[in-house]
């Protein structure tokens, strides 16, 4: 009996040890540390990868979490340790497949600098490789034949980034959400015309009840032959020449540059910006306005005086540069 008793005390004494293993923290590294699980990798083969890179102390910890654990998926990717965990914790992130991501947020109206300047602060992938991919525009080939580059297709919204996300990958990624809300729209409007035209539309209202009527200026404008004059235009061309440093110059204005509305009549040859869904349909839908003069308000809503006759517009453009300059 007494040595019945001792061995059932160590037996519990073991697993006491045992499950203070599995939950006692552990960092057995200085700097943050990726592991990747290809597709396949075994339990056996994870607890002697996360061993040898100190995420555990030992490799039997995480076996035995897995025998603890016996019902759970282990789920394949690349995950990122930087702080003490235990066996229990490490296995829990993998069971979850708490794979390692940074987040790359692409707001309505950003064109393929903004979004090059916001995978710079990302550090994944190389800006000047993105912008080499998006200006290919095979992705998007099928859909409009006339597109320049994949600019106004690289839908706004929120996309994963992994360490080993490419370029061209990415910007697979977000042609593939503007097919999506592309086809949401139920619409058999021509596409280059369309996202072209929201595009100047996303830039110039910044507020989203005055896209219709922005839309109308531009579509009354377009409709009797007159120049759109869309400053974001001459902003574009000139990021495209890279001579933008944030304010637009006489030169800007007299530039012979294709995307230049100031110097050519009509549409540029493609979108300046990737327009959101509002932007769109105000494309496709414009208020019927008798409106071809827009200039912002002074009051900093955001908002425009609309206008009908060139008397008025300079009226409204007299009132903002008094307002402007009190």
């Amino acid at each position: 009996m007494k040595a019945l008793a001792l061995a059932v005390l160590a037996a519990g004494l073991g697993a006491a040890y045992s499950l203070y293993r599995l939950n006692q923290p552990y960092k057995g590294f200085s700097q943050p540390v990726f592991v990747e699980f290809p597709r396949g990798t075994s339990t056996g083969e994870m607890a002697s990868v996360l061993a040898a890179k100190g995420v555990l102390r030992d490799r039997w910890v995480f076996l035995a979490a897995r025998a603890l654990h016996r019902g759970t998926h282990l789920q394949a990717g690349e995950y990122r340790f930087e702080k003490p965990a235990s066996a229990i914790e490490v296995y829990g992130r993998i069971a979850r497949g708490d794979i390692f991501y940074l987040e790359l947020l692409v707001p309505e109206g950003f064109n393929v600098f903004d979004i090059a300047g916001a995978l710079a602060k990302l550090g994944m992938v190389k800006p000047e490789a993105f912008l080499a991919a998006a200006r290919d525009p095979a992705l998007i080939r099928d859909l409009d034949p006339r597109a320049p580059t994949l600019e106004g297709f690289l839908f706004p919204n929120k996309y994963r980034v992994y360490r080993h996300t490419t370029a061209p990958q990415l910007c697979r990624q977000m042609t593939n959400e503007f097919r999506a809300q592309w086809r949401a729209l139920h619409t058999s409007a021509d596409v280059h015309d369309t996202v072209t035209l929201a595009s100047l539309v996303e830039r110039e209202a910044k507020r989203p009840e005055e896209r219709p009527e922005v839309s109308s200026v531009f579509h009354n404008r377009l409709r009797i032959g007159m120049k759109l004059d869309c400053d974001p235009t001459t902003v574009y061309a000139a990021l495209l020449e890279n001579r933008y440093r944030g304010v637009i110059h006489r030169s800007d204005l007299e530039s012979d540059n294709p995307y230049n509305t100031y110097q050519h009549k009509g549409l540029p040859p493609g979108p300046i910006a990737n327009p959101g869904l509002s932007s769109m349909r105000a494309a496709l839908m414009p208020v019927d306005t008798p409106y071809l003069y827009f200039v912002a308000r002074a009051d900093g809503s955001g908002g425009h005086s609309f206008s009908e006759s060139l008397a008025r517009h300079e009226a409204a453009v007299a009132s903002y540069q008094r307002a402007a300059h009190r």
